[in-house]
Protein backbone atom coordinates (compact mmCIF):
# COMPACT_ATOMS: atom_id res chain seq x y z
CA UNK A 1 0.00 0.00 0.00
CA UNK A 2 2.60 2.43 0.71
CA UNK A 3 4.03 1.61 -2.74
CA UNK A 4 0.85 2.79 -4.17
CA UNK A 5 0.55 5.76 -2.54
CA UNK A 6 4.26 6.54 -3.29
CA UNK A 7 3.37 6.36 -6.82
CA UNK A 8 -0.07 7.93 -6.37
CA UNK A 9 1.94 10.91 -5.22
CA UNK A 10 4.00 11.11 -7.75
CA UNK A 11 1.09 10.87 -10.97
CA UNK A 12 0.06 13.67 -8.46
CA UNK A 13 3.19 16.07 -8.26
CA UNK A 14 3.12 15.39 -12.58
CA UNK A 15 -0.31 17.12 -12.55
CA UNK A 16 0.40 20.18 -10.44
CA UNK A 17 3.49 20.14 -12.98
CA UNK A 18 1.05 20.04 -16.02
CA UNK A 19 -1.40 22.89 -14.15
CA UNK A 20 1.73 24.98 -13.35
CA UNK A 21 1.93 24.95 -17.21
CA UNK A 22 -1.32 26.22 -17.73
CA UNK A 23 -2.64 22.23 -18.81
CA UNK A 24 -5.47 20.79 -17.28
CA UNK A 25 -6.04 17.25 -18.51
CA UNK A 26 -9.65 16.80 -17.32
CA UNK A 27 -10.69 19.55 -19.60
CA UNK A 28 -9.64 18.90 -22.81
CA UNK A 29 -12.04 17.64 -25.72
CA UNK A 30 -10.98 15.52 -28.28
CA UNK A 31 -12.81 14.04 -31.82
CA UNK A 32 -11.15 10.93 -33.04
CA UNK A 33 -11.73 10.20 -36.20
CA UNK A 34 -11.73 6.42 -36.36
CA UNK A 35 -10.89 3.30 -33.87
CA UNK A 36 -7.33 1.91 -33.72
CA UNK A 37 -8.33 -1.03 -35.30
CA UNK A 38 -9.81 0.72 -38.05
CA UNK A 39 -6.39 2.51 -38.56
CA UNK A 40 -4.76 -0.51 -38.83
CA UNK A 41 -7.13 -2.37 -41.08
CA UNK A 42 -7.52 0.75 -43.31
CA UNK A 43 -3.68 1.30 -43.47
CA UNK A 44 -2.21 4.15 -45.91
CA UNK A 45 1.57 5.32 -45.82
CA UNK A 46 1.05 9.10 -44.68
CA UNK A 47 -2.52 8.63 -43.87
CA UNK A 48 -3.50 11.13 -41.14
CA UNK A 49 -5.02 10.05 -38.19
CA UNK A 50 -6.55 11.18 -34.90
CA UNK A 51 -7.14 8.57 -32.48
CA UNK A 52 -7.90 8.32 -28.97
CA UNK A 53 -7.21 5.65 -25.98
CA UNK A 54 -5.29 4.91 -23.03
CA UNK A 55 -1.50 4.10 -22.28
CA UNK A 56 -0.88 0.33 -22.07
CA UNK A 57 3.14 1.14 -22.59
CA UNK A 58 5.68 2.98 -22.63
CA UNK A 59 9.19 2.96 -23.98
CA UNK A 60 12.06 5.78 -23.79
CA UNK A 61 14.61 5.92 -26.65
CA UNK A 62 16.53 9.04 -25.99
CA UNK A 63 14.87 11.73 -28.48
CA UNK A 64 12.18 9.36 -29.26
CA UNK A 65 9.78 7.56 -27.49
CA UNK A 66 7.20 4.69 -28.32
CA UNK A 67 3.66 4.17 -26.42
CA UNK A 68 0.74 1.81 -27.40
CA UNK A 69 -2.51 3.56 -26.64
CA UNK A 70 -5.71 1.14 -26.48
CA UNK A 71 -9.48 1.69 -26.95
CA UNK A 72 -12.18 -0.33 -27.19
CA UNK A 73 -11.09 -1.87 -30.82
CA UNK A 74 -8.01 -2.72 -29.77
CA UNK A 75 -4.45 -1.01 -29.82
CA UNK A 76 -1.79 0.78 -32.27
CA UNK A 77 1.84 2.04 -31.43
CA UNK A 78 2.74 6.21 -31.69
CA UNK A 79 5.85 7.10 -32.63
CA UNK A 80 7.43 10.43 -30.88
CA UNK A 81 10.02 12.41 -31.79
CA UNK A 82 11.59 15.35 -30.56
CA UNK A 83 12.09 17.15 -33.21
CA UNK A 84 8.56 17.10 -34.72
CA UNK A 85 7.17 17.97 -31.09
CA UNK A 86 8.92 20.46 -29.98
CA UNK A 87 10.94 20.62 -26.58
CA UNK A 88 7.91 21.62 -24.45
CA UNK A 89 5.89 19.15 -25.92
CA UNK A 90 8.23 16.16 -26.05
CA UNK A 91 9.09 16.71 -22.42
CA UNK A 92 5.48 16.89 -21.03
CA UNK A 93 4.93 13.26 -23.48
CA UNK A 94 7.72 11.95 -21.62
CA UNK A 95 6.23 12.32 -18.81
CA UNK A 96 3.13 10.89 -19.69
CA UNK A 97 2.12 7.53 -17.11
CA UNK A 98 0.22 4.17 -17.93
CA UNK A 99 -3.11 4.50 -17.82
CA UNK A 100 -3.56 8.06 -18.98
CA UNK A 101 -6.10 8.38 -21.62
CA UNK A 102 -4.68 10.97 -24.51
CA UNK A 103 -5.26 11.85 -28.17
CA UNK A 104 -3.17 11.80 -30.70
CA UNK A 105 -2.90 13.09 -34.44
CA UNK A 106 -0.42 12.22 -37.11
CA UNK A 107 0.43 10.30 -40.08
CA UNK A 108 0.28 6.28 -40.13
CA UNK A 109 3.63 4.50 -41.61
CA UNK A 110 5.57 1.24 -41.04
CA UNK A 111 8.08 0.64 -38.72
CA UNK A 112 11.40 -1.61 -39.47
CA UNK A 113 9.89 -4.18 -38.16
CA UNK A 114 6.77 -4.31 -39.91
CA UNK A 115 4.49 -2.35 -37.26
CA UNK A 116 1.86 -0.48 -38.03
CA UNK A 117 2.22 2.99 -36.10
CA UNK A 118 1.31 6.75 -35.72
CA UNK A 119 4.24 9.29 -35.98
CA UNK A 120 2.80 12.03 -33.42
CA UNK A 121 2.54 15.51 -34.99
CA UNK A 122 0.38 16.19 -31.64
CA UNK A 123 -1.54 15.40 -28.97
CA UNK A 124 -3.69 16.38 -26.15
CA UNK A 125 -3.82 14.88 -22.28
CA UNK A 126 -7.65 13.56 -21.74
CA UNK A 127 -7.82 12.00 -18.19
CA UNK A 128 -4.51 11.83 -16.00
CA UNK A 129 -4.49 8.61 -14.21
CA UNK A 130 -3.99 9.27 -10.66
CA UNK A 131 -3.78 5.23 -9.75
CA UNK A 132 -1.13 3.17 -11.04
CA UNK A 133 -2.69 0.24 -13.33
CA UNK A 134 -2.95 -3.47 -11.71
CA UNK A 135 0.70 -4.96 -11.71
CA UNK A 136 -0.10 -7.23 -14.34
CA UNK A 137 -1.60 -4.91 -16.39
CA UNK A 138 -2.10 -7.42 -19.26
CA UNK A 139 -3.59 -10.39 -17.50
CA UNK A 140 -5.38 -9.47 -14.26
CA UNK A 141 -5.45 -12.74 -12.29
CA UNK A 142 -6.71 -12.14 -8.59
CA UNK A 143 -10.42 -12.52 -8.95
CA UNK A 144 -11.94 -10.79 -5.84
CA UNK A 145 -9.85 -7.75 -7.94
CA UNK A 146 -11.54 -8.67 -10.95
CA UNK A 147 -15.08 -8.87 -9.52
CA UNK A 148 -15.13 -6.09 -7.73
CA UNK A 149 -13.28 -3.57 -9.67
CA UNK A 150 -14.48 -4.85 -13.11
CA UNK A 151 -13.15 -1.70 -14.78
CA UNK A 152 -9.91 -3.01 -14.19
CA UNK A 153 -10.33 -6.70 -15.25
CA UNK A 154 -11.50 -4.93 -18.43
CA UNK A 155 -8.51 -2.66 -18.68
CA UNK A 156 -6.78 -5.76 -18.39
CA UNK A 157 -8.20 -8.90 -19.95
CA UNK A 158 -9.22 -8.46 -23.75
CA UNK A 159 -10.44 -11.68 -23.47
CA UNK A 160 -13.00 -10.69 -20.50
CA UNK A 161 -13.88 -7.34 -22.31
CA UNK A 162 -14.67 -9.59 -25.41
CA UNK A 163 -17.18 -11.42 -23.21
CA UNK A 164 -19.14 -8.66 -22.20
CA UNK A 165 -19.00 -7.26 -26.02
CA UNK A 166 -20.52 -10.57 -26.74
CA UNK A 167 -23.17 -10.41 -24.13
CA UNK A 168 -24.58 -7.34 -25.31
CA UNK A 169 -24.92 -8.63 -28.65
CA UNK A 170 -26.40 -12.04 -27.71
CA UNK A 171 -29.25 -9.87 -25.83
CA UNK A 172 -29.71 -7.54 -28.92
CA UNK A 173 -29.92 -10.75 -31.10
CA UNK A 174 -32.67 -11.99 -29.06
CA UNK A 175 -34.54 -9.16 -29.21
CA UNK A 176 -33.83 -9.13 -32.78
CA UNK A 177 -35.19 -12.30 -33.19
CA UNK A 178 -38.26 -11.92 -31.06
CA UNK A 179 -38.95 -8.61 -32.99
CA UNK A 180 -39.02 -10.64 -36.30
CA UNK A 181 -41.33 -13.12 -34.68
CA UNK A 182 -43.86 -10.37 -33.71
CA UNK A 183 -43.58 -10.15 -30.49
CA UNK A 184 -43.92 -6.91 -28.44
CA UNK A 185 -41.36 -5.30 -26.24
CA UNK A 186 -42.87 -4.03 -22.45
CA UNK A 187 -41.34 -3.59 -19.36
CA UNK A 188 -43.16 -4.42 -16.38
CA UNK A 189 -42.76 -2.98 -12.19
CA UNK A 190 -39.83 -4.66 -10.21
CA UNK A 191 -41.71 -3.34 -7.24
CA UNK A 192 -44.68 -5.39 -6.20
CA UNK A 193 -46.98 -5.74 -4.08
CA UNK A 194 -47.05 -9.89 -3.74
CA UNK A 195 -44.32 -11.44 -5.44
CA UNK A 196 -45.36 -14.16 -7.92
CA UNK A 197 -44.86 -16.34 -10.50
CA UNK A 198 -42.19 -18.33 -8.53
CA UNK A 199 -41.48 -20.02 -5.70
CA UNK A 200 -37.99 -17.99 -4.06
CA UNK A 201 -37.51 -15.75 -1.16
CA UNK A 202 -38.20 -12.05 -2.12
CA UNK A 203 -36.05 -8.83 -1.25
CA UNK A 204 -38.18 -6.81 0.88
CA UNK A 205 -38.75 -2.74 0.88
CA UNK A 206 -40.43 -0.03 2.03
CA UNK A 207 -42.27 2.69 0.15
CA UNK A 208 -42.38 5.79 2.03
CA UNK A 209 -45.11 8.02 0.64
CA UNK A 210 -47.19 4.87 0.33
CA UNK A 211 -46.60 3.55 3.74
CA UNK A 212 -46.64 -0.27 2.77
CA UNK A 213 -44.07 -2.67 1.85
CA UNK A 214 -43.21 -4.27 -1.61
CA UNK A 215 -41.12 -6.73 -2.72
CA UNK A 216 -38.61 -6.98 -5.38
CA UNK A 217 -39.96 -9.17 -7.95
CA UNK A 218 -39.05 -12.78 -8.34
CA UNK A 219 -40.10 -12.93 -11.34
CA UNK A 220 -41.77 -11.37 -14.89
CA UNK A 221 -44.58 -13.88 -15.20
CA UNK A 222 -47.75 -12.84 -13.66
CA UNK A 223 -47.84 -8.86 -15.36
CA UNK A 224 -47.02 -10.47 -18.83
CA UNK A 225 -49.74 -12.41 -18.76
CA UNK A 226 -51.96 -9.61 -17.88
CA UNK A 227 -51.14 -8.35 -20.78
CA UNK A 228 -52.76 -11.63 -22.77
CA UNK A 229 -55.73 -10.56 -21.31
CA UNK A 230 -55.44 -7.14 -22.36
CA UNK A 231 -54.99 -8.72 -26.05
CA UNK A 232 -51.01 -7.70 -26.59
CA UNK A 233 -50.84 -11.26 -28.29
CA UNK A 234 -47.35 -11.79 -28.00
CA UNK A 235 -45.34 -10.23 -25.42
CA UNK A 236 -41.78 -10.39 -23.81
CA UNK A 237 -39.92 -8.57 -21.41
CA UNK A 238 -36.36 -9.15 -20.83
CA UNK A 239 -35.53 -7.72 -17.36
CA UNK A 240 -33.94 -8.06 -13.61
CA UNK A 241 -35.38 -10.47 -11.16
CA UNK A 242 -34.38 -11.02 -8.02
CA UNK A 243 -34.04 -13.33 -5.20
CA UNK A 244 -33.01 -13.46 -1.65
CA UNK A 245 -31.28 -16.85 -2.13
CA UNK A 246 -27.96 -18.47 -1.99
CA UNK A 247 -25.28 -17.97 -4.60
CA UNK A 248 -23.16 -20.33 -6.28
CA UNK A 249 -21.29 -20.78 -9.96
CA UNK A 250 -25.03 -21.28 -11.30
CA UNK A 251 -26.87 -17.98 -9.19
CA UNK A 252 -26.67 -14.52 -8.26
CA UNK A 253 -29.14 -12.68 -6.38
CA UNK A 254 -30.23 -10.78 -9.21
CA UNK A 255 -30.56 -12.14 -12.57
CA UNK A 256 -31.54 -11.25 -16.23
CA UNK A 257 -34.04 -13.31 -17.78
CA UNK A 258 -36.14 -12.91 -21.07
CA UNK A 259 -39.93 -14.09 -20.66
CA UNK A 260 -41.95 -14.44 -23.61
CA UNK A 261 -46.02 -15.04 -23.83
CA UNK A 262 -47.96 -16.08 -27.35
CA UNK A 263 -51.08 -16.31 -27.38
CA UNK A 264 -52.71 -19.87 -29.33
CA UNK A 265 -48.93 -21.27 -28.57
CA UNK A 266 -48.24 -24.10 -26.59
CA UNK A 267 -45.20 -25.79 -25.39
CA UNK A 268 -44.66 -27.38 -28.29
CA UNK A 269 -44.65 -23.87 -29.98
CA UNK A 270 -42.51 -22.75 -27.32
CA UNK A 271 -40.05 -25.64 -27.90
CA UNK A 272 -39.36 -24.23 -31.85
CA UNK A 273 -39.39 -20.60 -30.67
CA UNK A 274 -36.52 -21.40 -28.21
CA UNK A 275 -34.88 -23.78 -30.77
CA UNK A 276 -34.67 -21.24 -32.99
CA UNK A 277 -33.67 -18.59 -30.93
CA UNK A 278 -30.92 -20.14 -29.54
CA UNK A 279 -29.33 -21.33 -32.82
CA UNK A 280 -30.00 -17.86 -34.61
CA UNK A 281 -28.49 -15.88 -31.93
CA UNK A 282 -25.56 -18.80 -31.61
CA UNK A 283 -24.94 -18.57 -35.50
CA UNK A 284 -25.11 -14.71 -35.67
CA UNK A 285 -22.90 -13.57 -32.45
CA UNK A 286 -20.45 -17.01 -33.37
CA UNK A 287 -21.06 -18.07 -36.16
CA UNK A 288 -21.17 -21.67 -34.99
CA UNK A 289 -23.78 -23.81 -33.58
CA UNK A 290 -20.97 -25.50 -31.92
CA UNK A 291 -19.92 -23.94 -28.68
CA UNK A 292 -16.30 -25.22 -27.31
CA UNK A 293 -15.86 -24.50 -23.82
CA UNK A 294 -12.06 -24.75 -22.91
CA UNK A 295 -9.40 -24.23 -19.51
CA UNK A 296 -7.37 -21.50 -18.54
CA UNK A 297 -4.67 -23.76 -21.02
CA UNK A 298 -6.90 -23.35 -23.85
CA UNK A 299 -7.50 -27.09 -24.01
CA UNK A 300 -11.13 -28.01 -25.24
CA UNK A 301 -12.72 -29.52 -22.15
CA UNK A 302 -16.50 -29.46 -23.30
CA UNK A 303 -17.83 -29.17 -27.04
CA UNK A 304 -22.03 -28.53 -26.92
CA UNK A 305 -23.51 -29.28 -30.19
CA UNK A 306 -26.34 -26.84 -30.96
CA UNK A 307 -27.86 -28.43 -34.33
CA UNK A 308 -31.06 -29.24 -34.88
CA UNK A 309 -33.11 -30.91 -34.61
CA UNK A 310 -32.91 -31.14 -30.54
CA UNK A 311 -33.56 -34.20 -28.28
CA UNK A 312 -37.08 -34.82 -26.63
CA UNK A 313 -37.43 -36.71 -23.55
CA UNK A 314 -40.14 -36.99 -20.62
CA UNK A 315 -39.35 -36.01 -17.25
CA UNK A 316 -40.00 -39.53 -15.78
CA UNK A 317 -38.14 -41.24 -18.47
CA UNK A 318 -35.17 -39.52 -17.50
CA UNK A 319 -35.88 -40.24 -13.55
CA UNK A 320 -36.26 -43.93 -14.30
CA UNK A 321 -33.02 -44.44 -16.42
CA UNK A 322 -31.06 -42.58 -13.37
CA UNK A 323 -32.92 -43.81 -10.27
CA UNK A 324 -34.47 -46.87 -11.81
CA UNK A 325 -37.81 -48.39 -13.66
CA UNK A 326 -39.67 -48.70 -10.28
CA UNK A 327 -39.21 -45.30 -9.23
CA UNK A 328 -42.74 -44.15 -9.39
CA UNK A 329 -44.49 -47.43 -8.31
CA UNK A 330 -42.72 -47.83 -4.96
CA UNK A 331 -43.77 -46.17 -1.86
CA UNK A 332 -42.48 -42.10 -0.92
CA UNK A 333 -40.51 -44.01 2.11
CA UNK A 334 -38.58 -46.11 -0.72
CA UNK A 335 -37.89 -42.89 -2.85
CA UNK A 336 -36.36 -41.39 -0.28
CA UNK A 337 -33.91 -43.71 0.86
CA UNK A 338 -33.39 -44.67 -2.76
CA UNK A 339 -32.30 -40.68 -3.27
CA UNK A 340 -30.35 -40.59 -0.41
CA UNK A 341 -28.13 -43.58 -1.78
CA UNK A 342 -28.08 -42.26 -5.12
CA UNK A 343 -26.09 -39.18 -3.69
CA UNK A 344 -28.91 -36.69 -3.94
CA UNK A 345 -29.23 -34.30 -0.54
CA UNK A 346 -32.56 -34.59 0.77
CA UNK A 347 -34.15 -32.21 3.59
CA UNK A 348 -36.13 -33.82 6.26
CA UNK A 349 -39.28 -31.49 5.44
CA UNK A 350 -38.67 -32.34 1.30
CA UNK A 351 -42.04 -33.44 -0.29
CA UNK A 352 -42.57 -36.48 -2.06
CA UNK A 353 -42.14 -34.52 -5.73
CA UNK A 354 -39.32 -32.83 -4.21
CA UNK A 355 -37.29 -36.03 -3.82
CA UNK A 356 -37.83 -36.60 -6.67
CA UNK A 357 -36.87 -33.37 -8.16
CA UNK A 358 -33.68 -33.21 -6.02
CA UNK A 359 -32.68 -36.24 -8.28
CA UNK A 360 -33.10 -34.67 -11.30
CA UNK A 361 -31.62 -31.66 -10.43
CA UNK A 362 -28.79 -33.48 -8.46
CA UNK A 363 -27.76 -36.52 -10.35
CA UNK A 364 -29.34 -35.98 -14.45
CA UNK A 365 -29.66 -32.12 -15.22
CA UNK A 366 -25.46 -31.84 -14.71
CA UNK A 367 -25.44 -34.26 -17.32
CA UNK A 368 -27.40 -32.64 -19.95
CA UNK A 369 -24.59 -31.07 -22.16
CA UNK A 370 -26.27 -31.19 -26.13
CA UNK A 371 -29.56 -29.66 -25.62
CA UNK A 372 -32.55 -31.57 -24.83
CA UNK A 373 -36.30 -30.86 -23.86
CA UNK A 374 -37.72 -32.48 -20.53
CA UNK A 375 -40.92 -32.55 -20.97
CA UNK A 376 -43.95 -33.18 -18.46
CA UNK A 377 -42.76 -32.44 -15.52
CA UNK A 378 -44.94 -33.26 -11.92
CA UNK A 379 -47.68 -30.66 -11.36
CA UNK A 380 -46.63 -29.80 -8.20
CA UNK A 381 -43.37 -28.15 -9.45
CA UNK A 382 -45.43 -25.90 -11.81
CA UNK A 383 -48.55 -24.35 -10.37
CA UNK A 384 -49.08 -22.22 -13.62
CA UNK A 385 -49.43 -24.61 -16.25
CA UNK A 386 -51.86 -26.84 -17.75
CA UNK A 387 -52.34 -30.65 -17.11
CA UNK A 388 -51.26 -32.88 -19.40
CA UNK A 389 -54.07 -34.68 -20.72
CA UNK A 390 -52.10 -38.11 -20.67
CA UNK A 391 -50.99 -37.97 -17.73
CA UNK A 392 -52.66 -35.81 -14.93
CA UNK A 393 -50.04 -36.18 -12.28
CA UNK A 394 -47.77 -33.74 -14.61
CA UNK A 395 -48.07 -30.39 -16.79
CA UNK A 396 -47.26 -29.51 -20.39
CA UNK A 397 -43.76 -28.37 -19.62
CA UNK A 398 -40.30 -28.45 -20.72
CA UNK A 399 -37.48 -27.77 -19.28
CA UNK A 400 -34.63 -27.08 -22.06
CA UNK A 401 -31.26 -28.48 -20.60
CA UNK A 402 -28.09 -27.40 -21.98
CA UNK A 403 -24.38 -27.43 -20.82
CA UNK A 404 -25.68 -29.16 -17.61
CA UNK A 405 -28.06 -26.52 -16.51
CA UNK A 406 -31.84 -25.34 -16.81
CA UNK A 407 -31.63 -22.84 -19.84
CA UNK A 408 -35.33 -22.47 -20.22
CA UNK A 409 -38.63 -23.20 -18.68
CA UNK A 410 -41.63 -23.22 -21.10
CA UNK A 411 -45.51 -24.51 -20.74
CA UNK A 412 -49.08 -24.38 -22.21
CA UNK A 413 -50.18 -21.49 -19.81
CA UNK A 414 -53.00 -22.16 -17.64
CA UNK A 415 -55.92 -19.98 -18.47
CA UNK A 416 -58.96 -21.71 -16.26
CA UNK A 417 -59.09 -19.24 -13.52
CA UNK A 418 -60.92 -21.70 -11.22
CA UNK A 419 -58.08 -24.07 -11.22
CA UNK A 420 -55.33 -21.73 -10.98
CA UNK A 421 -56.65 -20.61 -7.67
CA UNK A 422 -56.85 -23.90 -6.68
CA UNK A 423 -52.97 -25.09 -7.54
CA UNK A 424 -52.10 -21.11 -6.23
CA UNK A 425 -54.03 -21.70 -2.75
CA UNK A 426 -52.14 -25.05 -2.49
CA UNK A 427 -48.91 -23.77 -3.29
CA UNK A 428 -49.22 -20.81 -0.87
CA UNK A 429 -50.06 -23.97 1.95
CA UNK A 430 -53.23 -21.40 3.17
CA UNK A 431 -51.50 -18.13 3.00
CA UNK A 432 -53.73 -15.79 1.58
CA UNK A 433 -51.25 -13.09 1.75
CA UNK A 434 -49.39 -14.81 -0.26
CA UNK A 435 -52.30 -15.01 -3.67
CA UNK A 436 -52.06 -12.36 -6.47
CA UNK A 437 -55.52 -11.55 -6.39
CA UNK A 438 -55.66 -9.17 -9.18
CA UNK A 439 -53.94 -11.71 -11.37
CA UNK A 440 -56.79 -14.50 -10.72
CA UNK A 441 -59.05 -11.22 -11.18
CA UNK A 442 -57.18 -10.73 -14.57
CA UNK A 443 -57.59 -14.52 -15.69
CA UNK A 444 -61.34 -14.24 -15.12
CA UNK A 445 -61.70 -11.71 -17.84
CA UNK A 446 -60.78 -14.25 -20.32
CA UNK A 447 -56.95 -15.22 -20.97
CA UNK A 448 -56.73 -16.93 -24.54
CA UNK A 449 -54.73 -20.29 -24.62
CA UNK A 450 -50.72 -19.44 -24.90
CA UNK A 451 -47.59 -20.81 -24.75
CA UNK A 452 -44.81 -18.90 -22.29
CA UNK A 453 -40.98 -19.52 -21.98
CA UNK A 454 -38.71 -17.70 -19.71
CA UNK A 455 -34.67 -17.98 -20.36
CA UNK A 456 -31.95 -17.23 -17.95
CA UNK A 457 -29.93 -14.59 -19.79
CA UNK A 458 -27.00 -15.03 -17.85
CA UNK A 459 -27.28 -19.05 -18.34
CA UNK A 460 -27.37 -18.26 -21.98
CA UNK A 461 -24.29 -16.26 -22.08
CA UNK A 462 -22.12 -18.85 -19.99
CA UNK A 463 -23.49 -21.48 -22.79
CA UNK A 464 -22.76 -20.07 -25.26
CA UNK A 465 -19.15 -17.78 -24.25
CA UNK A 466 -17.80 -20.76 -22.58
CA UNK A 467 -18.17 -19.19 -19.12
CA UNK A 468 -17.82 -21.81 -16.06
CA UNK A 469 -19.47 -19.18 -13.64
CA UNK A 470 -22.23 -16.76 -13.72
CA UNK A 471 -19.48 -14.44 -11.83
CA UNK A 472 -18.04 -14.54 -15.25
CA UNK A 473 -21.08 -12.94 -17.57
CA UNK A 474 -22.47 -9.97 -14.93
CA UNK A 475 -20.32 -7.56 -15.26
CA UNK A 476 -20.74 -6.35 -11.10
CA UNK A 477 -21.68 -9.63 -9.23
CA UNK A 478 -23.26 -9.57 -6.11
CA UNK A 479 -20.50 -9.70 -3.77
CA UNK A 480 -20.10 -9.26 0.36
CA UNK A 481 -19.27 -5.67 0.70
CA UNK A 482 -15.55 -5.25 2.22
CA UNK A 483 -15.28 -4.80 5.87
Amino acid sequence: MDEINSLMEQRRAKLDALRARGIDPFKNTFSPTEKCAEARAHYSEGREVALAGRITSHRDMGKSQFIDIKDQSGRIQVYAQKQTLGDDLFAIFKHLDLGDIIGVRGTLFTTKTGEISVKLTSFVILAKALRPPPAKWHGLEDTEIRYRQRYLDLMANDEVKLVFLRRSAIIAAVRNFLHSRGFVEVETPMMQAIPGGAAALPFKTYHNALGCDFYLRIALELSLKRLLVGGIERVFEIGRNFRNEGLSRKHNPEFTMLEAYQAYGDYESMMELVQSMICHVSETVLGTLLIEHKDAEGKVIKTIHLAPPWRRVKYKDLVRERAGEDWFEVTPAQRRERAVKLGAEIGNDYEDFEVTQAVFEKLIEPTLIDPVFVTHAPKELIPLAKLSAEDPTTVEVFECCINGQEIAPAYTEQNDPIEQRDRLEHQAGGEKQKIDEDFLVALEQGMPPAGGMGMGIDRLCMMLLGQESIRDVILFPQLKPRP
